[in-house]
């Protein structure tokens, strides 16, 4: 439960950092099994524009964060009525991963106590900071964009958040892998994750990751927390360093462990074990322990230490420089500096489970998901992650479990612990698959009903094969309420056909071809690696958000229709700022993606709007 009462664990205890060799091989997808137990779905709330965080209240009411609604709202967990606690208006979200994001309920909240606080994670634009110089842009939204964690106070007799604190500000964020997760723990610490922000990958393939590196002393006098990213940080419930976090080369600072790529989940047990879990690359999610001071491996480790299908390539260490390469997923560059994981020898915390480890030479451009290949990778992308006791009245089977919400798949994925919560004790368990993107849980107190909260939009596995952007469940709270056990035989058949309707091309395409330079379409490659690449993609055809914008997925969708519609389309893109860019902007990068697409550049630039885009066509 996310409100449980803790066992005070000694955060002074040595961390003992084991290496991956001694770990159990690792599962494959094919491992994993269909569950089988009958729920009944309920639709609790729907139209949510994007719900993060959702957790069950002392009050009785579901706490959703809104990434993109900027909006705080209780919900009856039985009627669906919605109340808005609080309307963040400084909160941003240009883009797919940041906006209000983690929430956390004091665990004094509604008792006899002053403590009467929530506390959230946020994205915003600090004009009192420095631009990023990451972001080279300054037109760019995120040129200024940090991160913080702010405490309101709540008001029980108005249901409103008014009275609010700043923690801490400041922090890093970006267009990628921004984590934000955040938990109240034993011994009343505040616990939150940072991701990575997307380096070495898609359009931040030119910068280097920095989940290695640590904090110095003259950083944190100076309140730059730039070395924050890729960590789990621990903090006091004023912000300030708490005496017992590590110390790490030789600075105590607000980080509690190390080496992470995007830790979307975090929860703890009764007994005070912290578990987490994060997206891997190409393979190898991980679930996760997370121990003071530990180093969990990245980017020089996915998953175990084990050599397959994993090899850290250093993109900004190219012999030719990076800006004059093409970042492929599948195939480094020959420039580029390649270290297998059994190069690194220094001791980690390796994971309790992956989800998925596959071995070296696996086909990662599997036909089936028709250009968007990341959809059939072994990753699953893990959301959230829960510990669940059944408690002998709760559902059956599930004696001490962690439930981990997937995007990529549509799907529930339950993993047994071992008695002493240290360890996966058995096969992962698959329910719920649906073509949702599925972000995060809350366990009702009566043990027996799972709420789950779905992304607004995005891509997901399609029920029949392949790829859909069509999302079941938009933007819900969805109730899962357990019924019977049943068997095989009692659930619904789900098909993986191939599907070839996305690659055929309309034929007799009539209309005046698109006009466009070439310089405009230069312009537009720089716009879109700067605004556009973290969702779809350095090659336009490679995201992990966003639909392909080049190649076949894009001919079968676009062909015969008209620039207009593009453009249209365009501009209601990203979901949490849409049209944020400049008219002449969005035209530049629409003319990079017809040249890219094979449109021949001309004399006539492409126009920002008017009735000659409803003339042309695209081929």
């Amino acid at each position: 439960m996310k409100q449980s009462k803790f066992v005070i664990p000694s955060l002074l205890a040595p961390l003992f950092l084991v290496f991956p060799g001694t770990i159990a091989a690792q599962d494959s997808p094919e491992t994993v099994r269909r569950g089988t137990k009958i729920f009944e779905k309920r639709v609790v709330a729907a139209g949510l524009e994007n719900p993060w965080e959702v957790t069950w209240g002392p009050d009785g009411f579901l706490w959703v964060t809104e990434r993109t609604g900027k909006r705080i709202t209780r919900v009856h967990p039985g009627t669906g009525q919605r109340q808005t606690a609080a309307v963040i208006d400084e909160v941003f979200a240009p883009g797919g991963q940041d906006g209000l994001l983690g929430m956390a309920l004091h665990p004094d909240l509604l008792k006899d106590s002053p403590n009467q606080f929530v506390y959230a994670f946020y994205t915003y634009v600090d004009q009192s900071r420095a631009p990023w110089k990451k972001v080279a842009d300054p037109s760019s939204p995120y040129h200024r964009l940090y991160a913080k964690v702010v405490r309101f106070r709540y008001d029980k007799a108005s249901g409103k958040l008014g009275e609010r604190k700043d923690l801490i500000t400041g922090l890093p964020a970006g267009n990628d892998h921004e984590a934000g997760r955040i938990k109240v723990g034993p011994g009343g610490k505040l616990y939150f994750t940072i991701g990575d922000q997307g380096h070495n990958q898609l359009g931040n393939f030119c910068l280097p990751i920095e989940a290695q590196r640590l904090p110095t002393a003259a950083e944190l006098q100076g309140k730059d927390y730039s070395s924050y990213v890729g960590k789990s940080l621990r903090m006091n419930l004023d912000g300030s360093i708490p005496d017992d976090n590590p110390k790490l080369n030789g600075v105590v600072s607000h980080v509690y462990t190390y080496g992470h790529r995007n830790p979307q989940g975090l929860d703890f047990a009764p007994d005070g074990t912290l578990y987490s879990n994060e997206h891997g690359p190409k393979t190898d999610d991980e679930v996760n322990i997370l121990k003071r001071g530990g180093n969990y491996g990245w980017p020089h480790v996915a998953g175990v230490r084990d050599g397959k299908a994993y090899q850290y390539a250093r993109w900004a260490e190219a012999s030719t420089p990076c800006s004059q390469l093409k970042f492929s997923d599948l195939e480094i560059h020959a420039a580029v500096p390649r270290e297998p994981e059994t190069a690194f020898r220094k001791p980690f915390v390796p994971p309790i489970a992956t989800m998925f480890t596959v071995a070296t030479g696996f086909n990662f451009q599997d036909p089936v998901c028709e250009g968007v290949h990341y959809i059939c990778w072994p990753t699953v992308g893990p959301s959230s992650i829960e510990y669940y006791e059944s408690k002998g009245k709760g559902i059956p089977g599930w004696d001490q479990v962690l439930l981990v919400t997937t995007l990529k798949r549509g799907s529930l994925y339950v993993a047994p612990l071992r008695r002493d919560g240290q360890a996966v004790a058995d096969k992962f368990q698959r329910y719920f698959q649906q073509e949702n993107r599925f972000r995060d849980t809350a366990v009702d107190p009566d043990l027996r009903t799972i709420y789950i909260a779905t992304d607004s939009g995005g891509l997901v596995e399609a029920m029949g094969g392949g790829v859909t952007t069509k999302m079941q469940d938009s933007g819900a709270i969805l109730a899962y309420r357990y019924q019977r056990e049943g068997t095989a035989a009692d659930l619904p058949q789900i098909t993986q056909t191939r599907r070839g309707g996305a690659g055929a091309q309309a034929a007799n395409v009539t209309g005046k071809e698109p006009s466009f330079t070439a310089g405009q379409a230069a312009a537009g490659k720089t716009a879109y690696n700067a605004s556009c690449a973290v969702c779809h993609g350095s090659t336009l055809a490679n995201g992990t958000f966003g639909t392909p914008l080049a190649g076949r997925y894009f001919k079968g969708k676009w062909t015969g229709k008209t620039v207009q519609a593009l453009v249209e389309k365009s501009n209601a893109m990203p979901p949490g700022a849409p049209a944020n860019l400049p008219a002449e902007t969005m035209a530049n990068i629409i003319a990079y993606v017809l040249e890219t697409n094979g449109a021949k550049a001309g004399t006539a630039s492409l126009p920002p709007s008017g009735g000659a885009l409803s003339e042309m066509v695209i081929r």
